[in-house]
């Protein structure tokens, strides 16, 4: 990618602009820069409602780490992009559904709001009341058995995350709808270990229909369809 089009850079000074990031960005790569870009409908949206949200290039190669994550520091919430020396970058981009590849970044960046929102409401790992997590496999070492336990945990926020990006879809991308969660289906279902940290695939069966998702606010219209996949998933 040589270069990003007009309307992606117009999007890109945008989502520069309230990222914090305007004063770098003729240091990004036209990778992160159509990432960024992508995102800014979502980065947006997170400032219009006052979350506190920031994107963070990572300078250095990072080659083992997921091109988006996010982190939690002082409050705040850090989209955190590591596309340097990161082949996984480009190959996530090349499997964006064509012709809807920006509404698949934005969803995959409403799916990290998810994650900001339960950071911020104190309530990450947290199961909702009336819910009781799966036991550990018996004969576990005790570091084997955290290391499930905090699996499982990271597997129900990653369904909740994958819940509000969809709402999200739902809400800007109605007539997309359909094959944007056949595509994160795929997605999920790629190399998949079952029961492991992005098994979501229960929580994704159940939004196949997005009138499942209602039509609260992205957050509010995930929590019931994700309250209602904690029994399969843990099964």
């Amino acid at each position: 990618m040589k270069s990003v089009s007009v309307v992606l850079r117009a999007a890109l000074a945008s989502a520069l602009l309230l990222t914090g990031l305007a004063a770098q960005s003729a240091g990004l790569t036209p990778l992160e820069q159509r990432w960024i870009a992508g995102m800014s409908p979502v980065l947006k949206y997170a400032k219009a409602t006052g979350m506190p949200v920031d994107v963070v290039v990572q300078p250095q190669d990072a080659p083992e780490a997921a091109p988006l994550a996010l982190g939690f520091k002082d409050g705040r919430c850090k989209l955190v992009l590591s596309l340097r020396g990161n082949p996984e970058g480009e190959a996530a981009m090349q499997r964006l559904p064509a012709g809807l590849e920006e509404a698949a970044l934005e969803l995959m960046a409403a799916h990290e709001l998810g994650h900001c929102r339960r950071y911020l409401e104190g309530v990450w790992f947290h199961l909702p009341a009336g819910f009781t997590a799966g036991q550990a496999p018996e004969g576990l070492s005790p570091e084997l058995r955290r290391a499930y336990l905090s699996m499982k945990s990271t597997r129900r926020e990653e369904g909740y995350g994958d819940l509000v990006a969809l709402s999200w879809t739902a809400q800007r991308h109605p007539a997309d709808y359909a094959a944007l969660h056949a595509w994160l289906t795929a997605e999920r279902g790629r190399d998949l270990l079952p029961g492991s940290h992005h098994d979501t695939l229960a929580w994704l069966k159940l939004a196949k229909d997005p009138k499942a998702l209602g039509s609260a606010s992205m957050f509010e219209a995930a929590l019931p369809v994700w309250q209602a996949g904690l029994d399969i998933a843990e099964e």
